[in-house]
C-alpha cells in the first residue's frame, strides 16, 4: 500500500513532537539535581544539561524544520484557528531559537547548573561574595542572548527582550502601570491591616509539628484540591527542596516543598500553591501535549493559579471552617485551644517582613515590585551586580520598613537569578492581578462558590479554572486570555477590591 502523504504541517507537528519529547528529560534530570542527586554529581550533571540543550537547540534550529515552517505558512488560509497559533508559536521559537547561538545555548545551561548548585551552597553560608561571581556570569550571558533577541522579538530593550520570555507581549512600561496602580492601593492597606491587628497574637503558628505529620498533611491537602499523588493513576509526587517548585507537564508533574518544623503552617500554604501549579500543566489540552501550543500561556497566568489556590482558597475563612478540624487530627490536636477564627487571622496577619514566599497576600506585591525595579536597573546598566546586596536591603527598608541582617534572608533568598530567570519576577505580581479578575468572573459564573467551601465543596472553582484557563492552553497571550475570559483590559482593581472586603470583614476596619 502507497504510503500516506503528509502535508508540511503534519511533518513539522511530527519533528516538533520529537523536540519535546526530548527536551521534557532535561526538566527530569534538573528535578533530579535538585532533590537526590548526589553533591559529586554536580560537574557531570552541568556537561549533560549543556549536552541536551545543545541536541534540543539543534534539532529546533535544523534548516529542514525552518523550511517546513514556511511551507506550513503558505498553507495556513486552510487551517483552524487552532492549527495557525500552532504555526505562529513554531515560527516565534524558530526564529527566536536560530538567532541564539549554539554555544551560547551550552554555556548557558551549563552555567545555571553551576549558578544554582553555588547559590544553595552561599545561601546556606549566608555569604553573597561565594554566589556574586557566578551571578555576574550568568548576568552577562543573559543579556548577549538578549541582545541577540532584541530584533526577532520586536522589543526596545534589554529588560523588555527578557520580560517577553515570561509574559508574551508585554514591556516593563506596562508592567510599572500596572505595578503603580497596584503599590497606591497596597501601601494604604498595609497600613490599615497593621493597626487592626496591633497585639494579635499568633505564637500558634510556630508551635512545633513533626516533619513526618507535615508529609501527611502535604498529600491530604494535595489530594483535596484534585492533585493525585498516591493512587496507581497518579501523575504527581511530593519531594523536598531547599527551594520549593514545580516542574513538569500533562502525566508527569512534580512538585517539591521545603518543611519547616516550627513553621508548619508555611507548608499548608506553599503546598497549596505548588499543587495550584500543578493542576495547571496537568489540566492543559491532551490534544496539545506535543505541540507548541501544549503549554501554559504565560508565567503571570501560572501564578495566577497558584496563587488562587493558595490564597483566595486557601487562606480563606471558609476552607478553614471546613478544614481545621481535620488540620487538628492530622497533627495531633496542635491547636487545640485555638479557635478557628484565631487561626484563620493568624494565617491572614499582615505584616512587612523579609521573606518573598512567606509574604503575606496583601504585602506580597511589594516584594516583587522591589525585584522588578532591582532587574531593571541592573539590566539597563545602572547598578552592578556587586552592588545588589545594599540596593536590596535599602529597597527593603524604604518599601517595607525592613532591615535586613543577612545575605541568606536578603538578596540570597531567592532561586531564580542563579537560573538566569531575569523578567520572571514581575509575573508573581501580575498572577495576583489576573487572580483579581478570574474572581470577579467566578462570582458572576458560581455565585456562592466561596460558602460552599465551608461544606468541603473544594472543586467547583478549581473546575472553572481548567475549563477557562487551564485547557485553553497556548492559544493566547495572557492579556488577550484575560480579555477572552473576564471581557477586560489588564487592571489591579479587582484584585485591590477582593483584598479591601477581604481584611476589613477579617479584622474589622
Amino acid at each position: 500500500m502507497l504510503g500516506v502523504i503528509m502535508t508540511a504541517f503534519e511533518e513539522l507537528l511530527l519533528k516538533t513532537k520529537e523536540i519535546i519529547t526530548l527536551g521534557s528529560l532535561g526538566g527530569v534530570a534538573q528535578w533530579d539535581l535538585e532533590t537526590y542527586m548526589p553533591p559529586r554529581g554536580i560537574g557531570l550533571r552541568s556537561e549533560q544539561l549543556g549536552v541536551l540543550s545543545q541536541i534540543v537547540h539543534r534539532m529546533s534550529t535544523d534548516s529542514e524544520r525552518g523550511k517546513l515552517i514556511s511551507a506550513a505558512e503558505k498553507e495556513k488560509g486552510n487551517l483552524e484557528y487552532v492549527d495557525q497559533r500552532e504555526i505562529y508559536l513554531t515560527r516565534k521559537w524558530y526564529d527566536e531559537s536560530t538567532k541564539v547561538p549554539e554555544k551560547l545555548v551550552a554555556a548557558l545551561a551549563k552555567q545555571r547548573a553551576i549558578a544554582v548548585d553555588t547559590w544553595k551552597k552561599a545561601k546556606a553560608a549566608k555569604d553573597w561574595k561565594m554566589f556574586e561571581p557566578e551571578l555576574q556570569k550568568t548576568v552577562e550571558l543573559s543579556i548577549e542572548r538578549a541582545e541577540v533577541l532584541k530584533e526577532v522579538k520586536g522589543t526596545s530593550t534589554i529588560y523588555d527582550t527578557l520580560i517577553d520570555d515570561f509574559e508574551r507581549g508585554m514591556t516593563a512600561d506596562e508592567i510599572s502601570r500596572v505595578f503603580k496602580e497596584l503599590r497606591d492601593g497596597l501601601v494604604p492597606l498595609t497600613q490599615k491591616c497593621a493597626d487592626a491587628t496591633t497585639g494579635l497574637d499568633t505564637s500558634f503558628l510556630k508551635r512545633k509539628v513533626p516533619i513526618e505529620i507535615q508529609r501527611k498533611l502535604a498529600t491530604d491537602l494535595c489530594t483535596l484540591v484534585g492533585y493525585d499523588t498516591t493512587t496507581d493513576k497518579a501523575g504527581g509526587r511530593i519531594d523536598e527542596v531547599e527551594h520549593p517548585f514545580t516542574i513538569g507537564k500533562y502525566d508527569d508533574v512534580r512538585i517539591t516543598i521545603k518543611y519547616h518544623e516550627d513553621n508548619f503552617s508555611s507548608a499548608v500554604t506553599t503546598i497549596l500553591h505548588e499543587a495550584g501549579h500543578a493542576l495547571y500543566n496537568q489540566n492543559l489540552d491532551p490534544e496539545f501535549k506535543y505541540r507548541a501550543i501544549g503549554s501554559s500561556s504565560s508565567s503571570g497566568i501560572h501564578e495566577s493559579q497558584s496563587r488562587f489556590i493558595e490564597n483566595m482558597i486557601g487562606r480563606s475563612i471558609e476552607f478553614w471552617e471546613y478544614y481545621f478540624p481535620k488540620l487538628n487530627s492530622t497533627t495531633n490536636n496542635v491547636l487545640s485551644d485555638i479557635k478557628m477564627e484565631q487561626f484563620v487571622k493568624g494565617l491572614n496577619l499582615v505584616t512587612p517582613s523579609k521573606i518573598r514566599v512567606e509574604a503575606d497576600e496583601v504585602t506580597y506585591s511589594l516584594h516583587v515590585i522591589i525585584r522588578f525595579e532591582i532587574e531593571r536597573e541592573l539590566l539597563a546598566g545602572k547598578i552592578e551586580v556587586s552592588e545588589l546586596p545594599e540596593v536590596w536591603n535599602q529597597k527593603y527598608e524604604e518599601y517595607l520598613g525592613i532591615k535586613i541582617n543577612d545575605d541568606s534572608e536578603g538578596v540570597l533568598q531567592d532561586i531564580h537569578w542563579s537560573y538566569g530567570y531575569f523578567g520572571y519576577f514581575p509575573s508573581y505580581a501580575l498572577g495576583n492581578v489576573f487572580d483579581g479578575m478570574w474572581y470577579d468572573k467566578l462570582n458572576t459564573d458560581i455565585p456562592g462558590w466561596q460558602s460552599a467551601l465551608a461544606t468541603g465543596d473544594i472543586l467547583p472553582p478549581i473546575k472553572w479554572m481548567a475549563d477557562n484557563i487551564h485547557k485553553m492552553s497556548d492559544l493566547y497571550d495572557p492579556i488577550d486570555l484575560a480579555k477572552r475570559v473576564t471581557g477586560k483590559e489588564l487592571t489591579a482593581k479587582p484584585f485591590l477590591e477582593y483584598l479591601e472586603n477581604k481584611y476589613s470583614n477579617l479584622f474589622g476596619f
